[in-house]
């Protein structure tokens, strides 16, 4: 088994982040999984990657508590919990009175899972490091309360993972806000080579923090309507800010892109 990262297309229309992690010594890192409706599909994948009937995870990462982010972890538990092991979750949620505006229902789904699984819960902090076989983890940011806008998406728990010779600076949905204390607090931290496009590309971090990243390969889980801005009008003609976004990288000069539009997505290490 060679390191990679597969980044996992959506099986609804809607949008979805999942990413399964293999390396070199045998490790399943997953990180989030995507709605309900993409949990057959990523315990499919996770069975012809691993080989195994009943595949285990070695670690799962959530970046926040929105459902196209951690349903499928739900689901899969819900219904399917004798097709898959786990040893540990990684996560940082901010508490429900914080998110009683946006996310606050999925997080009590969180929080009534964890009675059953809270010797299998981390809570992470900024500094941590984690070492999950060949793939080092490194948390650059959790939920800044103090924080008054877009609050789940401001709550992603950002990770750095280095593997191999690849560093990717794993964004979840953060918002501006967030960026920007996370690019005050740790400028030399966020440098990386492959950044996941936050919020799908659309409306995350600006371009400043994309700029401070100093990236040269982007993933962007973004079904093709985002992509293209097109919910039936054609391209670019709806609300969302991709096609902007994909011009602040044109800029940057970045070339490598991988996006879930195109299926199943395998970037190498």
């Amino acid at each position: 088994m060679e390191n990679c990262i597969w980044m996992l297309k959506n099986n609804t229309h809607t949008q979805m982040m999942s990413f399964v992690i293999l390396d070199k010594s045998g490790k399943v890192i997953v990180i989030d999984g995507g709605n309900t409706l993409d949990a057959p599909y990523l315990l499919q994948r996770l069975r012809e990657l691993t080989g195994q009937k009943k595949p285990h995870v070695d670690a799962w990462f959530f970046t926040h508590a929105h459902s196209d982010h951690v349903h499928a972890f739900y689901e899969l538990y819900d219904k399917y919990l004798d097709c898959f092991s786990f040893d540990k979750i990684y996560c940082n949620f901010p508490s429900k009175q914080y998110l009683a505006l946006d996310g606050a229902a999925t997080l009590q789904k969180f929080y009534d899972l964890q009675g059953r699984i809270y010797h299998k819960v981390v809570t992470v902090s900024v500094g941590d490091v984690y070492q999950i076989g060949e793939a080092k983890f490194e948390v650059l940011y959790t939920a800044d309360t103090t924080i008054n806008d877009n609050w789940c998406n401001n709550s992603s728990t950002v990770f750095k993972m280095t593997l191999g010779d690849r560093r990717v600076l794993f964004l979840g949905d953060l918002g501006v806000e967030g960026g920007h204390v996370l690019m005050r607090n740790m400028p030399e931290a966020i440098k990386c080579d492959t950044v996941q496009m936050a919020h799908h590309g659309q409306e995350g971090v600006d371009e400043a923090f994309y700029n401070a990243t100093e990236c040269k390969t982007c993933l962007w889980c973004a079904p093709d309507w985002l992509w293209d801005n097109d919910r039936g009008g054609g391209f670019n003609t709806a609300s969302f800010k991709t096609v902007i976004v994909r011009g602040w990288m044109e800029k940057m000069g970045v070339k490598e892109h991988y996006v879930i539009k195109d299926g199943d997505q395998l970037i190498t290490c």
